[in-house]
């Protein structure tokens, strides 16, 4: 009976859901994109090509660890309990972490946790080479255990704390480094509180100790001239190797650096990023601060590598952290020291000059408001040296959990766009907004960047075999970076994703600044070729795939042209890009933020702001052909319309929250017409009609709104008698000529409802959801018919019937989806859900599936990378 007469009220005489049944609607769980939780630690791999990333147990997931290779290869590891991983370390086949005392070895061949140690004390550090089947373990206690990774069992080799035998009145002396001779694996450097000590392996004794004291009278490397007045022994961060083991170098809490000879144990130099002879009596050469008699406090220097050349001779030092804090600049620094001398020929005052005449000294800028909390080297070729030979560039974690890729030496920002799969450009920086396009496979296929980067700094591991397609359209996410940054790649079907590469555009060049550039709203038409971003300070860029006619030339952006009128910002493209979606328009109407943006198949473009404004744009000018506010139409209604009803007076100011543009009849016309349907934060839908005139342009015309119970949600417009979409296209707008005639209806939905009619002011069929409210909702085709599926807040998906309305299945999405930011989840045509499950994390979901929960299978080692690596360059 409701089918019957929901469906007379509607309009629509037959049951488009057909053949839906309860047991059918089922969810699959598709794939993840992004990181889960803040990143804590990451680790590089030289050989496998590698890059693993382990997060810290938060709110919104415990810890993991992820591993990433070429294109989409990635595999997720989970810890058995809740924690966060400190560190991180690749050797051999395994992957191992330190989570919560505890060390965790993982196979990277068979994808799981092979075993767990927990050590007799505090985990502060771990060694191992892919030679050795064994990791050294650092404890707080200042011992040293090793745990045998091959036959999974604690090995008898033990240390224990050397500097409490050559200081006995030392109580906490906590291991916290560990480095082999770069020549001999029998030598252990071995970095305490206190100091370092070479110990070795073979022979199983101490063989030198290295303690810095700093008299009286000399500055050191702190900041405040008082800490003169006393004997000083600043306490060790560090102890590392000289790539060709010629010298030894402690870093200490006072960000000083000291360089020793390891066969003597004499000081060569001690120096700061800024000073030299820091441990000689002398003038204090302290760090003003920002205002007069004052000075400013260093950081601590967070990482340091000793990387070199293709020359391990040729040698420098790469420093997170050690310089003032009152600088601007934030970022890392590289001492570049050039050759190093020839140690048996060569005069003391030689090898003291070599680290306080350097070659150079430059800073790897980052962005601002975050310190670089660790990083790890990317090599051209060699794995040798720890992978700090002949880096190329530098992955540097923030504290802010986000990752930045620099060019080394040249400090130069790498865009992770088709460098890093698109799970790492989520936190390269964070991502903010997103959107869902479909788009048709064959126009995907074609699109295909032409931009001078380098090659991807990921090659290793292998995709599995997917079926080649699943749908003829191809699911697009949209997704909005910190920086300005827009990036669209195919998320997939569960199926073989055949162009994996990913698009870019530049709002902040298109913009022409490079601050306020939050994107709120993004629309993607793959018809047209065109992308429309809205931005929270109300401008409005248009971006259209082409030829960059500027390529390899860096023109001036010029300024924007006042309120009201369009911009060409067609010269603004990167130069960098040769071929792809590059900046063709910008409006600025100064109406606040954009809260609604629909750019159609046909070159229309419909654009809401806060302040209860509404424009449309036809792309053949570009012109805006229409422009007025929502609250304009209150005095056009008539009685019998509610828009006077719900008043700005009780309600607040209307202002549009989604938009649609379609081709259907309009009420008791004779002929169908493009239609753009707008809804608003009161509950007003109102109809827009856009027609051609005179001399090749059209106008657009309000022809009625109706009134919703609440917030409009969606709209989709349908084909009554199929339940088919019938929105703008082109092959629907061109069948206007000959004669084509639509009888569609509207679904729209809202937070407390849903309703069917005929627009533009039908009442229709209404239903009201019982007691949850409906964050995000759609029409979804199936084969099975077509179906209303919503997302609610009770953490549950649900599917209705059309035009009954009557609920067909519901299934929980809680435990999977982040039920908190379900209302910017998106739901596309064919059933697919991407919405958020963290902070930086997106899973897809299908609908209507079979129930399937998630699964990766991939490969992390693939044997043909391994055996080109590991010829070219043996580890020995």
């Amino acid at each position: 009976m409701a089918h019957f007469l929901r469906g007379k009220q509607a309009g629509i005489q037959s049951d488009l859901s057909g053949s839906l049944s309860p047991e059918s609607f089922l969810i699959d769980e598709v794939a993840r994109y992004g990181i889960n939780s803040r990143i804590s630690a990451i680790a590089y791999d030289p050989v496998q090509s590698l890059l693993a990333a382990g997060t810290s147990e938060t709110q919104f997931g415990s810890g993991e660890i992820y591993v990433f290779g070429q294109e989409r290869v990635s595999a997720v590891f989970s810890l058995p309990r809740k924690a966060s991983t400190s560190i991180l370390q690749f050797c051999g086949d395994k992957l191992l972490a330190v989570a919560k005392n505890e060390l965790y070895v993982f196979s990277l061949d068979e994808r799981k946790l092979v075993t767990s140690y927990a050590p007799p004390g505090h985990a502060t550090c771990v060694l191992t080479d892919p030679a050795l089947d064994y990791a050294f373990i650092g404890l707080q206690n200042g011992e040293l255990v090793t745990y045998d990774l091959d036959r999974h069992m604690v090995a008898p080799f033990k240390v224990p704390n050397l500097w409490k035998e050559r200081n006995s009145r030392a109580r906490f002396l906590p291991i916290l480094s560990l480095a082999f001779h770069p020549k001999d694996l029998g030598t252990l450097l071995i970095g305490y509180s206190d100091g370092a000590v070479i110990f070795s392996i073979k022979q199983n004794v101490p063989v030198k100790y290295f303690q810095y004291e700093v008299p009286k009278g000399a500055p050191g490397g702190d900041s405040d001239p008082s800490s003169a007045r006393e004997t000083r022994w600043p306490k060790v961060v560090k102890a590392l190797w000289h790539p060709t083991a010629t010298f030894v170098l402690t870093v200490h809490e006072d960000s000083s650096l000291v360089f020793w000879d390891p066969k003597d144990g004499r000081v060569v130099m001690a120096r700061t990023i800024q000073a030299i002879d820091v441990n000689k009596p002398g003038e204090l050469a302290s760090t003003s601060g920002s205002t007069p008699n004052t000075f400013s406090l260093k950081a601590p220097i967070f990482e340091i590598a000793w990387c070199c050349k293709e020359n391990p001779d040729d040698t420098g030092l790469l420093i997170a952290g050690g310089t003032p804090t009152t600088e601007m600049t934030k970022g890392l620094t590289f001492i570049d020291l050039g050759i190093t001398p020839n140690y048996q020929t060569s005069s003391w005052q030689v090898l003291s000059g070599h680290f306080s005449s350097l070659k150079r000294q430059s800073t790897l800028s980052t962005p601002p408001n975050a310190e670089v909390a660790q990083f790890c080297l990317i090599p051209r070729a060699s794995p040798h040296f720890g992978g700090a030979q002949d880096p190329i560039a530098v992955v540097a974690l923030l504290s802010s959990g986000e990752l930045v890729t620099l060019s080394f030496p040249s400090g130069y920002t790498i865009t992770p766009t088709n460098v890093f799969p698109p799970s790492l450009t989520m936190v390269h920086p964070f991502a903010t907004n997103f959107d869902l396009a479909c788009i048709d496979r064959t126009r995907w296929l074609g699109w295909r960047e032409k931009r001078a980067q380098g090659p991807p700094l990921l090659i290793g591991g292998a995709a599995a075999k997917k079926a080649l397609k699943r749908f003829e359209s191809r699911d697009i996410a949209i997704v909005a970076h910190a920086d300005g940054l827009i990036r669209l790649w195919d998320i997939g079907h569960d199926d073989q994703i055949e162009n994996p590469t990913v698009l870019q555009v530049d709002l902040a060049r298109a913009v022409g600044r490079y601050d306020g550039i939050a994107a709120t709203q993004m629309s993607f038409s793959g018809a047209a070729g065109e992308l429309s971003v809205g931005l929270q300070s109300g401008e409005l860029v248009v971006f259209k795939w082409g030829r960059n006619e500027n390529a390899g030339r860096d023109v001036p952006l010029g300024e924007n042209n006042g309120p009201d009128q369009i911009t060409s910002i067609s010269h603004r493209g990167d130069p960098g890009l040769k071929e792809g979606l590059l900046p063709l328009a910008l409006l600025d109407q100064s109406q606040g933020s954009i809260t609604v943006l629909k750019h159609s198949d046909v070159g229309f473009i419909c654009v809401g702001y806060k302040s209860g404004s509404i424009a449309f744009l036809d792309l053949r000018g570009p012109a805006v052909i229409y422009s007025a506010n929502l609250t304009d139409f209150a005095a056009k209604q008539s009685r019998r319309s509610s828009w006077k009803s719900h008043s700005s007076m009780e309600k607040g100011v209307d202002w549009p929250t989604c938009a649609e543009f379609g081709v259907l009849r309009i009420e008791d016309d004779s002929y169908s017409s493009i239609s753009c349907f707008v809804g608003t934060n009161n509950g007003h839908l109102a109809t827009f009609k856009i027609l051609p005139s005179s001399g090749a342009t059209y106008t657009v015309s309000f022809v009625g709104s109706c009134s919703l119970d609440d917030r409009v949600l969606s709209i989709c417009p349908i084909n009554a008698e199929t339940g088919a979409q019938t929105l703008a296209t082109q092959d629907a707008v061109s069948d206007l000529r000959n004669g084509g005639k639509v009888n569609g209806v509207i679904v729209a939905a809202t937070p407390s409802g849903c309703r069917i009619f005929k627009p533009a002011t039908s009442k229709g069929a209404h239903k009201n959801w019982d007691d949850f409210m409906c964050d995000a909702a759609s029409v979804v085709h199936s084969s099975g018919g077509c179906s209303v599926v919503g997302l609610f807040g009770d953490g549950k998906a649900r599917a209705y019937s059309i035009p009954a309305l009557k609920e067909i299945g519901s299934i929980s999405i809680g435990k999977i989806l982040d039920t908190r930011r379900l209302g910017d989840a998106r739901i596309s045509p064919s059933g697919d859900i991407l919405a958020w499950t963290g902070p930086s994390e997106l899973a897809m979901l299908h609908v209507w599936g079979i129930g399937s929960p998630l699964y990766v299978e991939m490969k992390l080692l693939s044997p043909s990378n391994m055996n080109i690596k590991l010829t070219k360059h043996p580890l020995t």
